[in-house]
């Protein structure tokens, strides 16, 4: 249960900011579908303004990583970070980005190992190799 009232669309009607931030998600991703996130974050509307532009900034506008690598990066931060909603939200955007059954394998499997080996390291204090620090 969410902790803050999920706005409805009769309600963002109600709030200028926060109908042109819900017009400009559906127009920008070509869906009238507006998720929990944003109806969540419209009690606060400069938030929800200052999010929505970040996202677009970052993970819409074209740079030099593609739409479907953006998506697994968001994955594994998500996953790190023990956020169920942002997994789903960003496994859901990946699939629709082409990622692939074999794909999300190879994912996880990389996942797994990074934080085997991660934990390895931090558990064992190994000093970073002088060779890794460079620029």
């Amino acid at each position: 249960m969410a902790t803050v009232r999920l706005w409805t669309d009769a309600e963002v009607g109600d709030d200028p900011r926060v109908k042109a931030v819900f017009d400009d998600i559906r127009a920008t991703r070509q869906s009238d579908f507006v998720n929990n996130f944003w109806r969540a974050l419209a009690n606060d509307p400069a938030t929800l303004e200052r999010i929505w532009a970040s996202v677009k900034e970052v993970m819409v506008a074209p740079g030099a990583l593609d739409p479907l690598t953006k998506e697994l990066v968001y994955m594994a931060v998500s996953i790190n970070n023990s956020c169920p909603y942002c997994v789903h939200s960003h496994t859901a955007a990946a699939r629709a980005k082409g990622l692939s059954a074999a794909q999300y394998a190879e994912f996880l499997s990389v996942l797994r190992l990074a934080s085997q080996t991660n934990a390895l390291a931090n558990g064992m204090q190994i000093p970073v190799d002088p060779e890794f620090l460079g620029g």
